[in-house]
């Protein structure tokens, strides 16, 4: 496989920034979306391999973002949110989001995560 093709959906400039300067640094292709209406375009469009969803984005809740993307796709879908209650994991989980990383997060445990994700689609 040539690069693997991620879209970053974060409303907050610095952390889309970081996220997208770490992964271009892994080699990984990133494109970038700053609301929901946005993200579900640059996923239709891209056709990314994995999607990086933050809930909180200024147009919409990010499981709704999740709800329309599952309607067409099973991209894989990792959520990183500062919502740290059960209720919003386990709905964005239940709406179909494939992991789930709180925020604060280390540049560390995100790689990880996807290239365990990686994996499970080399499967």
């Amino acid at each position: 496989m040539d690069k693997w093709k991620v879209l970053v959906v974060e409303d907050d400039t610095p952390v889309r920034n970081l996220i997208t300067v770490t992964l271009s640094a892994e080699d990984y292709s990133v494109f970038t979306a700053a609301s929901g209406a946005e993200a579900v375009t640059e996923a239709a469009s891209r056709n990314p391999d994995i999607i990086l969803l933050d809930l909180g984005l200024p147009d919409r809740d990010g499981v709704e973002v999740i709800e329309t993307i599952r309607s067409w796709a099973d991209t894989p879908i990792i959520v990183i949110s500062a919502r740290d209650e059960d209720a919003d994991k386990i709905g964005a989980l239940d709406a179909g989001a494939d992991d789930y990383i709180t925020k604060p997060f280390s540049v560390a445990e995100l790689l990880a995560r996807l290239r365990a994700t990686q994996r499970l689609l080399q499967c």
